[in-house]
């Protein structure tokens, strides 16, 4: 059965980076540090899947990934190249990006979420080995992405290259994500995993308040300080998290927002930038300005009204690329089986090779690759007429 507490968890996550995007709201990235949560729960269902399908599960998690950025590829792609893009091999980045690809003046800020596809196809191949050594060396190897990072911070590896700098950030959460699936943090003794939550967040904000970035506490500029205090998020919020969460389906309309952001999480996260760079310059015409509380609330609305159009037209392709039926709006109900008078029986009442009603196995959907995105920002031009997508914080 689905744990429908970690669906939550991954509803909120990306719901909060929409509105951060939104609204540049830098608390935010404090109160919620969504990427690493999303990389956490990633990481957890990668070493189910790697449990279930061994190194198989590399290509059915790249299998479920790409199809949803490769109908964003087909339409922003060719607009790029009219507007300005050259067409040089580096545009196949866009079908595979294992490495920055290109774009234009415009494009660079819109499509800037590539970066986090980057950093999962990335975590992916490195997950076999990854989970090997976790399962021989647990300690150690939770450890070696934030001594890594430390490295990069602190200057002992100043040519570091994008990938290796994102290891060192992102890495130890996908990681938590295996000590989750594995029950590591479940073990650990409240007395342990507590005070080492209460420490890294220590650390974390200490480091956040005495090297503030341009925007001040803002996670996303602070990379040392996101990786210590998001880890403490994670000890907390996921090491603790419970078995079950009935009261998530309580109420239908909770239920079906969750199951609905899950299923299409992805694609959430790949479209929410486009309407967000398209709507800032709409809004600011009629004076819904970034400081007006009601104008912040309508460009919210608006972003999430048209990823909700793009949704419901595009969104079917998680389905197939999950292996599921195509949904237009997932999370309702499914009709019962029709028996041979023709009524329907509840599903909690079908027979199997007897009178006697046994209940019917639950359906357990694979969730979505994670989602989430937090700042982008335009990156300087390579050259007059290219760009490329840098990383920008999140």
């Amino acid at each position: 059965m689905r744990n429908r507490y970690l669906d939550l968890l991954r509803a909120l996550a990306i719901v909060r980076v929409v509105v951060y995007h939104v609204t540049g709201w830098a608390s935010l990235t404090l109160v919620f540090p969504a990427m690493s949560v999303m990389f956490a729960l990633a990481g957890s269902l990668m070493a189910a899947s790697l449990d279930r399908a061994g190194p198989s599960a590399v290509r059915r998690r790249l299998r479920r990934l790409l199809p949803s950025l490769w109908v964003v590829v087909a339409v922003f792609v060719p607009a790029m190249l009219l507007t300005g893009l050259p067409l040089t091999p580096k545009v196949l980045l866009w079908v595979f990006p294992v490495a920055d690809p290109p774009a234009n003046h415009w494009g660079a800020l819109a499509l800037s979420v590539i970066w986090y596809l980057r950093d999962y196809l990335w975590f992916v191949f490195a997950s076999p080995l990854a989970l090997w050594l976790f399962r021989r060396a647990p300690w150690p190897t939770l450890l070696a992405p934030y001594a890594l990072l430390a490295a990069v911070e602190f200057g002992l590896l100043p040519a570091a290259p994008t990938v290796l700098r994102e290891f060192g950030l992102y890495f130890g959460a996908w990681l938590l994500g295996f000590a989750h699936h594995d029950g590591l943090l479940r073990r650990t003794a409240t007395r342990v995993l507590v005070p080492a939550a209460l420490a890294l967040g220590a650390a974390g904000a200490v480091w956040i308040v005495t090297h503030p970035g341009p925007r001040g506490y803002d996670l996303n500029d602070n990379p040392l300080g996101n990786a210590l205090w998001s880890a403490a998020f994670i000890l907390v919020a996921i090491g603790r998290a419970p078995a079950s969460a009935a009261w998530v389906d309580r109420t239908a309309v909770a239920a079906r927002v969750v199951t609905l952001l899950n299923r299409r999480a992805l694609t959430v996260y790949l479209w929410h930038m486009p309407f967000v760079v398209a709507i800032t310059p709409l809004v600011d015409v009629v004076g819904w300005s970034h400081q007006d509380p009601v104008g912040l609330a309508i460009r919210v609305a608006l972003v999430f009204a048209l990823v909700g159009v793009v949704t419901a037209l595009v969104g079917w392709v998680e389905d197939v690329a999950a292996g599921r039926p195509p949904e237009l709006f997932p999370g309702g109900r499914r009709p019962a089986p029709v028996t041979r008078t023709g009524g329907r029986r509840p599903a909690s009442a079908q027979v199997l090779g007897g009178s006697r009603p046994v209940p019917a196995p639950a359906a357990v959907p694979v969730s979505p690759a994670p989602a989430g995105y937090d700042r982008a920002v335009l990156p300087a031009p390579r050259a007059p007429e290219e760009h490329t997508l840098k990383l920008s914080a999140r």
